[in-house]
C-alpha cells in the first residue's frame, strides 16, 4: 500500500520509448495502482528499500502518473525475441510506447486494472444517478407524493 492508501497491484521495471527524435528505450520504475501506473526513474528505486516508498505528494517533479481516467486503452502488443512491445493510448490520443520481458505480463496486469478502474466509475455514475431521481421525489404538505418520470432514453 502506498503512503497515500492506494493498493498496489504490481511493482517493477518497463521500458518506455522516448518522445525524442533517437527514440531510445529508457528504464522507469513503475507501480500499478487502482488508480493508473506511476512512473519513477529507476535511480529513486535502486535506494535501500528498508521504508516504504513515498510516492505521493513532495517532489514529484520526476514522477508521472498515467491515470486510468485518462487512459483509453492498452493495445499493440507485439512479442518480438525476449521482450513484448505494447501501446498505452490516452484519451487525448497520445500514444506511450512500453516494452517489458514477455514473462512479466504488464500489459495484461494495466489492462486489467483499467477495466476495472472504469467499472469502477460507472456503477458509481449508476449509483449517483439513482441517487438524483431518488431526490425528485418532492413532498408536498397535505398532498400525495409528487414523483417525477425517470428520464427514459
Amino acid at each position: 500500500m502506498l503512503e497515500n492508501g492506494r493498493k498496489v497491484f504490481k511493482e517493477g521495471l518497463l521500458e518506455k520509448r522516448s518522445d525524442g527524435l533517437l527514440q531510445l528505450w529508457k528504464k522507469k520504475h513503475c507501480v500499478l495502482t487502482e488508480d493508473g501506473v506511476l512512473l519513477l526513474p529507476p535511480k529513486q528505486h535502486d535506494q535501500p528499500h528498508h521504508h516504504q516508498p513515498h510516492y505521493g505528494g513532495g517532489d514529484s517533479g520526476k514522477i508521472k502518473e498515467l491515470h486510468f481516467a485518462n487512459m483509453k486503452t492498452v493495445d499493440c502488443v507485439e512479442r518480438k525475441g525476449k521482450y513484448v512491445y505494447f501501446t498505452v493510448v490516452m484519451t487525448e490520443g497520445k500514444e506511450i510506447d512500453f516494452r517489458c520481458p514477455q514473462d512479466e505480463g504488464w500489459n495484461a496486469e494495466i489492462t486489467l486494472q483499467m477495466v476495472q478502474y472504469k467499472n469502477r466509475q460507472a456503477i458509481l455514475a449508476v449509483k449517483s444517478t439513482r441517487q438524483k431521481q431518488q431526490l425528485l421525489v418532492v413532498q408536498i404538505p397535505g398532498q400525495k407524493t409528487v414523483r417525477s418520470a425517470p428520464n427514459v432514453a
